[in-house]
């Protein structure tokens, strides 16, 4: 599971903003301003059928800081990304 829903920077990380266009989803914030210090990216690729599928979840990042449930409150309601 991506770090970046656990932590203060989630809605400003151009990191973290570069991970939603690649899973498609609707970015936090459209104009990020926080340059994140040294992520780590995990992707794994899976096919299914003809179709190749690919995950990224940032798992190592020197910027971050916890905030626990911080992806959470900016959607309440929303499913958390796994």
């Amino acid at each position: 599971m991506c770090i970046c829903i656990n932590c203060q920077y989630v809605d400003r990380c151009t990191t973290y903003h570069a991970v939603e266009a690649q899973h498609q989803q609707p970015h936090l914030t459209e104009i990020p301003d926080f340059e994140a210090i040294e992520p780590t990216i995990n992707v794994n690729i899976q096919t299914q059928s003809d179709e190749i599928q690919m995950e990224w979840d940032v798992v190592g990042c020197l910027s971050f800081t916890p905030d626990l449930g911080r992806w959470s409150r900016l959607r309440p309601g929303e499913l958390v990304p796994t």
